[in-house]
């Protein structure tokens, strides 16, 4: 198979975004260095491909030649390819790392992106070869259902890059929106009220999470604060709260909520864990 995408990471995140791909023709290695990972996306990845199934989305014979489009490997050797998608922890250094070992493995025509979402891409870029090649390229989740992908500029990313990430999200049926390296992007950072502000009414006692969310879903809303906290993941929405609360100086409109962190110290994580706000 030649491999066109390969996605780092086979976790929520990459396993979804690995299947976008292959759903749309381009062949695909999905990366990670732990097998359970890898085994647990193969189950997910089925998983996903028999809901489109059941919906009519896709027949059996799409289902097979979408499997059939994904390679799964622990080598960080078979992640040579023209897009190379990281999609690990939200932790810089990490992330930093990870390119920099596929800079080994990959020429000065690759294109890195970062699925990271808060994270200073141009941080990424002072510390990596191919520093014009690099730049954010945020799904959301599910990334085989949400429409959207944020497409990151930092300052040394190359406008020929910005273009061809425009037409690689045109090409899987997804919307590209541009937007400059800065704290949360565009998503997280409007999005960091939303939860702030029901987190804080939860603290205090106004309400419980059930009915801030059947408030906000009532009001429009398709997913309220806290099952949507639950299905991201307590701990990636802390990260990413955190992330824009130290880069923007720590305004206290934008304090991380003390609740929050508890959930993540009792490993109360949401969907993933079992428990979260709600028990699943």
């Amino acid at each position: 198979m030649d491999i066109q995408v390969a996605v780092c990471g086979a976790g929520t995140m990459g396993s979804g975004i690995a299947q976008v791909f292959a759903q749309n023709g381009f062949s695909v290695v999905l990366f990670d260095l732990n097998e359970n990972a890898i085994n647990k996306a193969k189950e997910t990845v089925e998983k996903n491909l028999n809901y489109l199934l059941k919906k009519s989305k896709i027949s059996s014979e799409e289902k097979a030649q979408i499997a059939q489009r994904i390679r799964y490997t622990t080598k960080i050797e078979d992640c040579s390819a023209f897009l190379v998608i990281e999609a690990i922890i939200e932790d810089l250094p990490a992330k930093v790392a990870l390119f920099r070992q596929l800079s080994l493995i990959n020429n000065e025509e690759v294109i890195f992106a970062s699925n990271t979402s808060s994270l200073s891409v141009t941080e990424v870029q002072k510390q990596i070869d191919f520093p014009g090649r690099v730049a954010g390229m945020h799904f959301f989740n599910p990334p085989y259902i949400m429409p959207l992908v944020e497409i990151v500029r930092g300052e040394q990313t190359k406008n020929q890059i910005v273009e061809e990430l425009l037409e690689i999200c045109g090409s899987i049926e997804k919307q590209g929106v541009v937007c400059k390296d800065s704290p949360g992007f565009i998503v997280n950072r409007v999005a960091r009220p939303y939860y702030l502000q029901s987190l804080k009414l939860a603290e205090s006692g106004v309400a419980g999470f059930e009915e801030i969310d059947k408030i906000l879903e009532a009001t429009g809303f398709k997913m309220g604060p806290f099952r949507l906290m639950d299905m991201i993941g307590i701990d990636i929405n802390l990260k990413t709260s955190e992330s824009v609360y130290e880069a923007l100086g720590r305004p206290e409109r934008l304090k991380p909520s003390i609740l929050q962190q508890q959930k993540v110290a009792e490993n109360k994580l949401g969907r993933k864990t079992g428990a979260g706000f709600y028990t699943y």
